[in-house]
């Protein structure tokens, strides 16, 4: 397994993996394959260097993706936000996500990053597992934070400081737990 930070000669490669996550996972995103599917070549290229995006390959093949997202005002540059999360089929329960988000957390420290931020669906429970094993901690909840079709689906706020430390979790009537 080779895990590879993309560059912005790299277009190509993004364009591959994001919409095979799209059409493969369409639940999972908020973004739609047609979304991304009506951007130009420009528009593809400014997504890809406008944040870090690493990308998990067996072989030559990509199998996996997973971006950082970091704020840019400079009170905020401290967080990033991890973004388009998707590992194939074929590659599921084989160390790919662990690799990628031990790569993205490599960077974020590196870039100044402090704390790890990211958003996923309340009724997908492997994930939620699987950021819970990896530090993270359910910090809110979004009641119909996304919409599939016409069903509103709620979320999970999640975060980790990049150090390790655990922040206190506050339930929402605002009692520390």
């Amino acid at each position: 397994m080779r895990i590879k930070h993309l560059d912005a000669d790299d277009v190509d490669i993004f364009r591959r993996i994001r919409l095979e996550a799209l059409n493969r996972e369409p639940q999972a995103f908020a973004s739609t394959a047609a979304d991304w599917e009506r951007l130009s070549a420009e528009e593809w290229r400014a997504r890809l260097t406008a944040n870090a995006v690493f990308v998990a390959f067996d072989s030559d093949e990509p199998v996996g993706i997973m971006g950082l997202m970091r704020e840019r005002a400079s009170r905020l540059a401290h967080r990033g936000t991890i973004i388009m999360v998707y590992v194939c089929d074929e590659a599921r329960g084989s160390g790919v996500a662990r690799q990628l988000l031990a790569q993205l957390t490599d960077h974020a420290r590196s870039a100044g990053i402090r704390l790890l931020e990211l958003v996923v669906r309340a009724d997908n429970p492997t994930a939620i597992r699987f950021y819970e094993r990896a530090g993270f901690y359910k910090i809110g909840h979004v009641p119909g934070g996304m919409l599939d079709g016409d069903r509103e689906v709620d979320e999970f706020l999640m975060a980790r400081h990049i150090d390790g430390r655990a922040p206190p979790i506050e339930t929402l009537q605002g009692a520390t737990r």
